[in-house]
């Protein structure tokens, strides 16, 4: 498959297993009504292969993995619709952080939703938050250009203002990185996106700049250890310039 660019490696000059993977599960809706089921099935059958999913990163050797469960956008869904997604996440989340396995994290947020599960949310990260396993930040509530705006405010809070604008460029986007969500990690390697959709969507803007885009049909429901392997395949084939 190719990037953005149309630059493919291969043998020799592919890469290796990305450290930080990214995930936009998608079609959802779409599974439920080839199924004849109501979303809400979709959305434990999708959480499930977010298990399924943490538990294939640790035996790939995947530091860091990011999936997006609902976006700032899905908040203006019809409050039952967005509150079945939450308690589906929150649910899953607890059943995960009661493995004691993966370092949990929330990203995007958490202080829109209500207050039950934002409480829960926070109770899963403190949970899990010394666990030295895989790290999955659920970004819940999230967008890019949200991200982005509130880690310029918190830069120019924190840093006077001719202090930032007298910083080399490198110096200064180091800064900004600290002021991101997800600050100490390394950027994406790799964004996979399921069902067919072929866009960004507001989705870790600053984090995937440089990031290998893999896409694949299946709705996400029906993403397994084939699709996974497919993805990380594509990968290790690509030649990874960096803008270079």
């Amino acid at each position: 498959m190719l990037d953005e660019t149309g630059d493919v490696g291969s043998g020799p000059c592919g890469t290796g297993f990305p450290r930080h993977l990214a995930v936009i599960p998608d079609g959802n809706r779409r599974w439920a009504e080839r199924q004849g089921l109501p979303l809400v099935e979709a959305y434990r059958a999708g959480a499930l292969r977010v298990h399924d999913l943490m538990t294939w990163c640790e035996a790939t050797g995947i530091e860091y993995v990011t999936v997006w469960a609902l976006s700032r956008d899905n908040l203006r869904r019809a409050p039952a619709a967005v509150l079945d997604i939450l308690h589906t996440v929150v649910d899953r989340l607890e059943k995960m952080a009661a493995t004691n396995r993966w370092r949990i994290r929330v990203i995007g947020a958490p202080e829109e939703l209500p207050g039950a599960e934002a409480r829960a949310l926070r109770a899963v990260e403190e949970r899990t938050g010394r666990i030295p396993g895989v790290t999955l930040n659920t970004a819940i509530a999230y967008s890019g250009r949200a991200e982005l705006t509130a880690a310029v405010r918190d830069l120019v809070r924190h840093h006077p203002v001719d202090t930032v604008t007298s910083l080399s460029p490198t110096a200064a986007e180091r800064r900004l990185g600290m002021c991101l969500s997800t600050a100490g990690q390394p950027d994406v390697d790799l964004v996979v996106r399921t069902s067919g959709e072929q866009r960004m969507s507001d989705f870790m803007l600053w984090q995937t700049a440089y990031a290998e885009l893999y896409f694949c049909d299946v709705p996400w429901p029906d993403f397994h250890r084939a699709h996974f392997d497919g993805a990380l395949a594509a990968y290790r084939s690509r030649r990874r310039r960096h803008g270079i």
